[in-house]
């Protein structure tokens, strides 16, 4: 197994912690020097709290273990592609190298549909990679959505 596929199989087992919570199925690591310093899932219902998506949960733990907001050198992997929200905290961050499991292809800024993490106005960009257990991150979101609309079809 690759450094990046065990640090992608640690991220899926955060995104299936927001599972098991009722929560969209994401989950990320932030990674320096080989070793995982942060970890997160999304907690927005459970938290009352926009804010409180995988990868800023993970980067606000990586900031507070490292003592600077500056992740310089650190590698992200995070089973969703990040919204706008979180693509620009990665930017501002300073995070070297995001990896991805799937794309988002209603909100992804990695690519889907923009592309925050590489643009060239911007103080910093950030390497991307993607499809490392990218099925298996799709099937999670797949079976998490067709769960959630069964639920409320049920409840109606």
């Amino acid at each position: 197994m690759t450094e990046d596929e065990k640090f992608m199989k640690e991220a899926i087992r955060q995104a299936k912690k927001a599972y098991a919570l009722e929560e969209a199925p994401i989950g990320c690591v932030i990674v320096l020097d080989g070793k995982i310093i942060a970890r997160g899932y999304n907690r927005r219902n459970s938290d009352k709290n926009t804010l409180a998506h995988a990868e800023l949960n993970a980067i606000r733990k990586a900031s507070r273990k490292l003592g600077d907001w500056r992740l310089d050198g650190c590698a992200m992997y995070v089973t969703l592609e990040p919204c706008p929200m979180c693509a620009g905290a990665i930017v501002q961050s300073r995070i070297q190298r995001v990896v991805m499991g799937c794309r988002n292809p209603k909100a992804g800024c990695a690519g889907s549909v923009l592309n925050l993490l590489q643009t060239p106005g911007l103080n910093h960009r950030a390497e991307i990679a993607e499809g490392i257990f990218g099925e298996e991150c799709s099937e999670l979101m797949r079976r998490f959505f067709r769960e959630l609309r069964e639920k409320r079809k049920r409840d109606c």
